[in-house]
């Protein structure tokens, strides 16, 4: 395995992108698109629409939390990427989480094609089946090994770190918050517009508009978070306030027209933020740590996961509307973006490197002796 002091910018880290873009759209492709399997759901079992969203909640949860199904393949994947990018990590990450985007746009039309030919049973099996190729993606991944990997220590090192890292737990309240209402549109957005009374083929084509514009988003904030001078969780802050915004306005629109423009401008803020989002973390933590940092930020994050959808459809089964859903979902991520700026640096004109913050760390991090040439490769 090859021992490296810095990540390498490229080489083999552009297959681990490769393997990712894949994995974002078979993992969160799916969880977007799966509000149009809500409806259905609904209407098959009778239930109210509160009971319902824990379908799609728990999946999204466990994803984060459970280390499990999609939470083997997607965050050991996007932490090997940041073990492979320093200077390009931004962009790189936005490249792999293209998948999202494009997947949805395709997955959202195709799901409810799947159902009007096989019913949530049948359509479900095949969605199943398309997520077998995850497998292939894993296969791509390569471990790297760098010179700060002797500085953390093991697991239990690394975590005893984090648990008393100041800025690493408000980063990851931040993340929470943002988590809890950043799927509610991929959730509800469908049964929304039913209640409008639109048909349900457009009412799925909505979340592919929505697909359209967030990988613009994703590719474009993974530019501007390597280009720009200055700490990375201000690209994050800005792109959170501005989603929380959209989807808070979400309730007054009415006319087709407006509809569509706020679901643009969703997927183009909402894909904008999260590359940046796996971007600041490096920056916190260091790389050696972004295995342990970001299984931990996920596992954490998971309760927003769990708790938003269901905290939406309760609110629709007390007010009859999704009004109060949307508003609700806007100021979580309003909230998180007010958590962000209280993050080192987050006022400084240059970017700060991504060397570990906590003062231990550090202090270990000067007695360690820079790997001898002749060591960059087996």
């Amino acid at each position: 395995m090859a021992l490296r002091a810095e990540p390498p910018d490229g080489g083999w880290g552009w297959m681990v992108v490769l393997s990712a873009f894949f994995q974002s759209a078979l993992v969160f492709g799916v969880l977007r698109s799966f509000g149009v399997f809500f409806v259905e759901f609904v209407a098959a079992f009778e239930e109210p629409a509160a009971r319902v969203s824990w379908i799609a909640s728990i999946g999204i949860a466990v994803q984060q939390f459970g280390r499990s199904g999609w939470a083997l393949t997607f965050t050991p994947t996007l932490a090997c990427l940041s073990r492979y990018f320093s200077r390009r990590r931004s962009l790189a990450t936005g490249l792999a989480l293209t998948g999202v985007g494009l997947s949805s746009f395709a997955f959202a039309p195709l799901f409810q094609w799947l159902l009007s030919q096989y019913a949530w049973r049948g359509a479900l099996l095949l969605v199943s089946a398309l997520s077998l190729h995850l497998v292939a993606c894993g296969a791509l991944l390569r471990p790297l090994s760098l010179a700060e990997d002797p500085v953390v220590g093991g697991p239990g090192a690394q975590l005893a770190n984090l648990l008393h890292h100041g800025p690493f737990l408000r980063y990851t309240v931040a993340l929470t918050l943002i988590n809890t209402g950043y799927f509610i549109p991929y959730v509800h957005l469908v049964a929304h517009l039913r209640d409008l009374d639109w048909d349900p083929l457009p009412a799925a084509f909505l979340l592919s508009v929505a697909a359209i514009s967030d990988p613009v988003g994703r590719v474009a904030s993974g530019w501007l978070g390597d280009a720009v001078p200055g700490p990375v969780a201000r690209l994050l802050m800005l792109w959170t306030t501005l989603t929380g915004v959209i989807l808070a306005l979400y309730p007054a629109a009415q006319a087709p027209t407006a509809l569509v423009a706020l679901t643009v401008a969703y997927g183009f803020t909402s894909g904008a933020l999260t590359p940046v989002a796996f971007s600041v973390l490096p920056e916190l933590v260091g790389t050696g740590k972004i295995y342990c940092g970001l299984g931990l930020v996920q596992m954490v994050e998971s309760i927003g996961g769990l708790l938003g959808a269901p905290l939406s459809g309760y609110l629709r089964d007390v007010t009859g509307t999704y009004t109060a859903s949307f508003v609700v979902a806007g100021a979580f991520l309003l909230a998180g973006s007010g958590v962000l700026i209280t993050l080192p640096h987050f006022f400084c004109l240059s970017a700060p490197t991504s060397k570990p913050q906590d003062p231990v760390t550090e202090a270990l991090d000067t007695k360690v002796p820079l790997p001898r040439e002749g060591l960059g490769e087996d």
